[in-house]
């Protein structure tokens, strides 16, 4: 029997810390934005800082485009001739994203490598949090199907919620109508969005975001009174400094929690603009 021999690999909207893609060997396939017609691999040719100064120059609201299955099929034939027979390939939700049907096809195209293709339903570290979690489990010496297993298992346990702070992005995105816009920031309200059937849709409309924010807690303290949240990310669109003090705060309040900071990038800031914030949460 043919030892196996486990690759991982995600697309950038994971937005992964370097040091786990350099400690695990992640291999990393870009998205792209687009913006005055001008298209960037996100993280590769444009930055997440650059990307924020360069939208608010921009004259047209940026766009975002997802891999082509060559791009897979590049990175699946690399990864054969080092000696892979096997790869854990994790993806942006199929509900905003052709990313994951992509990769599946390229996996079909590259003969000699089983292709394990993981549909994350969501986004951003959520779906981070399960290709650390593979290739955790690649180190412990797990075999795939052991893999998937957890990862699917790790997905029953997951879920996450944003705040937006301009509904202009979410309006522009084609999220919501112009007069749910128009209504929305004349009475300051701030939707809370989740991830349901692999979309994003409103969970709740709450008038601030400090409310909003008490909102996502409440659900949080529920998911941690089922033991559904042993690590959560704060993630944020820009501001920094308010991701870290609202994660301090979650801290003090739950600290059998592990917590860590993260952010949204490029694509994923095309869609939920500058000063988002958002939570996920998972088992370890």
């Amino acid at each position: 029997m043919v030892e196996e021999k486990i690759a991982v690999v995600v697309d950038s909207t994971a937005y992964l810390p370097q040091e786990a893609i350099s400690k695990y060997k992640i291999r990393v396939v870009p998205l792209s934005v687009i913006i005055d017609g001008k298209s960037y691999k996100e993280e590769v040719d444009l930055s997440t800082d650059d990307f924020y100064e360069k939208i608010k120059e921009s004259k047209d609201f940026p766009t975002s485009s997802q891999p082509a299955p060559g791009d897979f099929v590049q990175i699946f034939e690399e990864l054969k001739q080092e000696g892979f027979n096997t790869v854990v390939s994790v993806h942006l939700t199929s509900g905003i994203s052709g990313t994951f049907q992509n990769a599946v096809s390229a996996g079909e195209m590259v003969e000699g490598l089983n292709v394990f293709a993981v549909d994350s339903g969501l986004a951003c570290m959520a779906q981070g949090s399960l290709a650390l979690k593979a290739a955790m489990l690649v180190e412990e010496g797990k075999n795939v199907d052991e893999i998937v297993a957890y990862l699917e298992k790790m997905k029953q346990n997951m879920d996450a919620y944003f705040v937006v702070d301009d509904l202009n992005n979410l309006q522009r995105g084609g999220r919501l109508t112009g007069a749910q816009a128009m209504i929305g920031s004349l009475l300051q309200i701030k939707p809370i969005l989740h991830f349901e059937d692999k979309h994003i849709v409103l969970f709740e409309k709450v008038r601030t975001q400090k409310k909003a924010l008490k909102r996502i807690e409440e659900i949080l303290e529920q998911a941690v009174q089922n033991g559904e949240a042993e690590q959560a990310y704060v993630i944020h669109g820009n501001v920094p400094a308010r991701g870290q003090a609202w994660l301090d705060e979650l801290k003090a309040k739950f600290p059998a929690v592990e917590f860590h900071l993260s952010y949204f990038g490029p694509v994923i800031g095309t869609h939920l603009g500058e000063g988002a914030l958002g939570l996920t949460w998972s088992i370890k």
